[in-house]
């Protein structure tokens, strides 16, 4: 028997879900500007491991098969890289744009499923992904701006983050939540140790201390995450995700001196118009490929 919905409790633990994910970015802004990416995100891995302790016998005791194994390495080789890429861009371009284009993540994932897993791509769906990537193009203004090689890394970033998800759909069908974000934990942390070892530089405690609050925080994130969609559908939790881009904006003008930018904002809103359409149809046909924006976090 199906669980009843609790709208509010989902919308308020998805309020915090965002908060915490936005906590995420301005650490890391804060923190990381000193350490190579891939240390930084290794450390954060390393670090979040503790979370796991509760569930390591369960874990332990869990019998996995060669195939799934397959699937589980293969998530933390592109999630390893996603990371990566998503550390460096924090360092390189202001937050509101780096959250603007983590919600590519979505997008990325309806053109994967239907390359990948043979799901239909219908006109209005091909259509809202046209109208996302004029939202990135909005955003990054070739021709009149110099791109940076931190938007070029946070594109590459949400197209991995997407191959992330596609790895990890079949998966949650076949083991428990904390199954799938452990084994993330352990293949990406293992995946960032050689990248971070060869750029190491000797972490002070205070780094220490900022990278564990990264992952805290991230750790908190997904608790939440887990929670709103277990209390309400997706449809309902989905729109309270883009109050993210509010926060970021903000965070961003208040903390680190980057006042609004009118194109990034307007080219926020076609993404976040594309993925709500998206997430509106699939709710309609009952489908849950594309994933809900904060499902790709870090």
């Amino acid at each position: 028997m199906q669980s009843p919905s609790r709208p509010l409790q989902g919308i308020l633990w998805m309020a915090t879900t965002g908060l915490c994910f936005i906590a995420v970015t301005a650490v890391v802004k804060h923190a990381a500007q000193d350490l190579p990416a891939a240390e930084a995100a290794f450390l954060r891995y390393l670090l979040g491991l503790v979370f796991l302790l509760p569930v390591a016998r369960t874990l332990l005791a869990t019998r996995i098969p060669a195939r799934d194994m397959a699937f589980f390495a293969g998530r933390g080789v592109v999630h390893t890289l996603a990371v990566i890429l998503w550390f460096y861009a924090m360092t390189q371009i202001p937050i509101a744009e780096v959250t603007a284009m983590n919600y590519l993540n979505p997008v990325y994932v309806t053109l994967g499923a239907a390359i990948f897993l043979g799901e239909r791509l219908a006109l209005r769906r091909i259509l809202a992904v046209v109208l996302a990537l004029i939202g990135v193009v909005i955003i990054l203004r070739p021709g009149f701006r110099a791109v940076e090689s931190g938007h070029l890394a946070m594109l590459a970033t949400a197209v991995l983050f997407g191959a992330s998800y596609l790895f990890a759909k079949p998966l949650s069908g076949r083991h428990s939540a904390s199954m799938v974000v452990a084994m993330l934990s352990i293949t990406v942390t293992v995946g960032l140790a050689p990248f971070a070892f060869a750029v190491w530089v000797t972490p002070t405690l205070v780094d220490l201390g900022w990278m564990f609050l990264v992952a805290a925080f991230a750790t908190a994130g997904h608790y939440t995450m887990t929670r709103a969609f277990a209390a309400a559908p997706v449809s309902v939790t989905q729109p309270v995700t883009f109050l993210q881009m509010v926060w970021a904006v903000l965070l961003g003008w208040a903390l680190f001196d980057e006042p609004p930018d009118a194109f990034v904002i307007l080219g926020a809103l076609l993404i976040i118009a594309s993925v709500s359409f998206i997430a509106w149809r699939e709710a309609r046909l009952r489908r849950t490929v594309t994933p809900p924006s904060p499902a790709t976090k870090i």
